[in-house]
């Protein structure tokens, strides 16, 4: 209302105005176009920060135009100045739409950069967790917290930097977590192998407590204790619980020796037993015929098989009973 008369009648003492409006509308058209290759074009969050700065630089040179030198053609200061722009109504507004954008873009990319931050610190965190945990419920736990952060960087849009570097990262998360489940599958196969054993080899061990057992027992507990090894071979050296596995192999393979050895003492007492036995029968059968010293051979012959009948098997107690009988027996008979 006042100016346009006074460029009408005295442009001159308008000068500095048109001096600070000229240099506005040229700070403002080369900030929104370099604003708009920082942020439409951006490679790195600096570009973005850069960008938002320059945005808010344009904002400000806009709000210092007026709305009545938009349209008007200083013609005074342009022929001293020699102007080359046109800055009408709608450019004006196309630039503030542009810097409208912009600022939603910023933002957008702001927030993807966060949430691109967040996820990766995360996995990178479980990552760690997961080297260090020491047993398969901390791994596990390790890798829940890591497809977690995964998720999150799922969740970034494809459309801002931040997704398409989160993708980049994405792609090398997931390979070694695949190999990660890959372990936890096989550690978790591992530890369901590995509660079986014991579950063998407590059964075996409460089987043999209170010996001596009989051959059948034995060959039984026998038969447990290489249930329990079996479950423990199973575990291949790639498995998680392949360490624990090999120190539990170690153990029930000297208990199932240790075993065996039992179950081979026990047949051959029992054996001996019954060929005493049957021995000592047939010659209380024939005593009356035999001759004091062929009496006593075959005596002695019952003697040395019992006194080869070992301590802990179930024959041991009856065959010292018998043995004692026959060495007084022996005595007896002796000139």
């Amino acid at each position: 209302m006042i100016r346009w008369p006074v460029a009408k009648v005295a442009p001159i003492v308008l000068l500095p105005s048109y001096i600070s409006m000229d240099h506005s509308y040229r700070q403002a058209i080369s900030l929104v176009e370099q604003s708009d290759q920082l942020v439409n074009q951006a490679t790195s969050t600096q570009d973005i920060e850069l960008g938002a700065e320059k945005v808010t630089q344009a904002q400000k040179h806009l709000d210092r135009l007026p709305v009545w030198f938009l349209g008007y053609f200083p013609q005074t200061y342009c022929t001293f100045m020699s102007c080359t722009w046109r800055f009408t109504l709608d450019e004006f507004q196309a630039a503030r739409q542009a810097i409208g954008r912009m600022e939603a873009k910023i933002f957008q990319e702001q927030n993807a950069f966060t949430l691109l931050d967040q996820g990766t610190t995360e996995v990178d965190t479980a990552k760690a967790q997961y080297q260090a945990a020491q047993t398969t419920a901390d791994k596990t736990a390790a890798a829940i917290a890591w497809q977690s952060g995964m998720d999150q960087l799922n969740e970034i849009s494809a459309e801002t930097l931040a997704g398409r570097q989160a993708q980049t990262k994405l792609d090398a998360y997931d390979r070694d977590f695949q190999q990660v489940a890959g372990l936890l599958a096989g550690g978790s196969r591992s530890s369901t192998l590995i509660e079986a054993a014991k579950q063998f080899a407590w059964t075996a061990s409460t089987e043999a407590q209170n010996p001596p057992h009989s051959p059948e027992t034995w060959q039984r507990i026998v038969s447990l204790w290489r249930q329990a090894i079996d479950r423990l071979e199973q575990i291949e050296l790639e498995d998680a619980g392949y360490g624990e596995a090999q120190a539990m192999l170690a153990e029930y393979t000297n208990k199932l020796g240790v075993v065996e050895g039992k179950l081979v003492a026990e047949a051959q007492a029992a054996s001996r037993w019954e060929a005493a036995q049957e021995h000592n029968t047939w010659l209380w059968g024939r005593s009356s015929e035999m001759s004091p010293g062929d009496y006593a051979r075959e005596v002695q012959t019952i003697l040395n098989e019992l006194k080869k009948i070992e301590a802990g098997t179930t024959p041991h107690e009856e065959a010292q009973i018998l043995l004692r009988s026959l060495e007084a027996e022996l005595q007896k008979a002796a000139p």
